[in-house]
């Protein structure tokens, strides 16, 4: 719903309802500083707009995506280390099932340098060597994910900068407003007092009408120019997501082509442990 400002906010900001030389000097200062105001809001916009595109940000983006993909490669690595430790628990756990108290101390000790020695060493080559064909396959898509992202990036900054080189010259405009308004509020002052002169009067009208026209548009570019930053900020967040998606696609892939032979080494290696811990293997 619409707001009105009072009346005496129009009285005390439009120049053609000024009868003496020093209202006509009070209602320019306002103006002038709307067009200043509207100017830098202007100009704020543009650097904002431009900021992601500079190269420490730039730069940042690239690191971001690189480090979300190594914290999503130390946790699948993670996984795999921990599927086999999962594997040899179990069977510590079935034995300490049935052994007598008579069994532990020693025997417990046995075992363990029996496992460290024939079950361990082989299990985590083949666990490492799964890891180190994920990493490679992470790598390649990571290289791959990271140059898509600086093709967008550069194609979207290509963009923006036309959009600045268009709206520059607009908010230039509004601060050479801001200087006419402030030169004749100046030359009114030292008109003196009492009437204004009709060349001064015919002035400040000339000058109101500019003004409206003017700010209007400057205030509309903002507008319009804040939607336009969200959306390249959107876009580039989407880009900067669908990178890091394009990576774990290809990450998840590598573990699903390789979980058929993990779970053979898994299998075989808790198997031998039965073995060892003097029982028959489980399928």
């Amino acid at each position: 719903m619409p707001h009105d400002l009072p009346e005496w906010v129009a009285e005390l900001t439009d120049p053609r309802r000024a009868e003496t030389l020093d209202e006509l000097a009070d209602r320019l200062v306002p103006l002038a500083e709307h067009a200043i105001d509207v100017s830098r809001r202007l100009q704020a916009q543009l650097n904002e707009l431009n900021d992601p595109f500079k190269r420490e940000a730039l730069y940042g983006r690239v690191e971001r995506l690189k480090a979300r993909v190594g914290e999503a490669l130390d946790e699948i690595t993670a996984e795999i280390a921990a599927s086999g430790e999962e594997r040899l628990q179990r069977v510590w756990a079935d034995w300490a099932e049935r052994a007598e108290p008579g069994d532990r101390g020693e025997r417990e000790r046995e075992l363990k340098r029996m496992l460290d020695r024939d079950i361990v060493p082989a299990l985590s080559r083949r666990q490492q060597d799964v890891a180190e064909r994920v990493a490679e396959r992470t790598s390649a898509a990571l290289e791959d994910a990271t140059q898509t992202l600086l093709t967008r990036v550069e194609e979207l900054a290509r963009t923006v900068t036309d959009l600045i080189h268009d709206v520059l010259p607009l908010a230039r405009e509004g601060l050479a407003l801001a200087s006419r308004i402030s030169t004749l509020s100046s030359r009114a002052r030292k008109a003196g007092r009492g009437p204004i002169p009709d060349e001064l009067k015919d002035a400040g009208a000339e000058t109101s009408h500019v003004f409206d026209e003017a700010v209007a548009r400057l205030e509309l570019e903002w507008a319009a120019l804040g939607a336009r930053s969200a959306s390249v900020r959107a876009a580039l967040r989407g880009a900067e997501e669908s990178a890091f998606s394009r990576v774990t696609e290809e990450m998840t892939r590598c573990v699903e082509e390789l979980a058929p032979e993990h779970v053979k080494a898994l299998n075989e290696a808790e198997a031998r442990a039965r073995v060892l811990f003097g029982e028959p293997s489980k399928g």
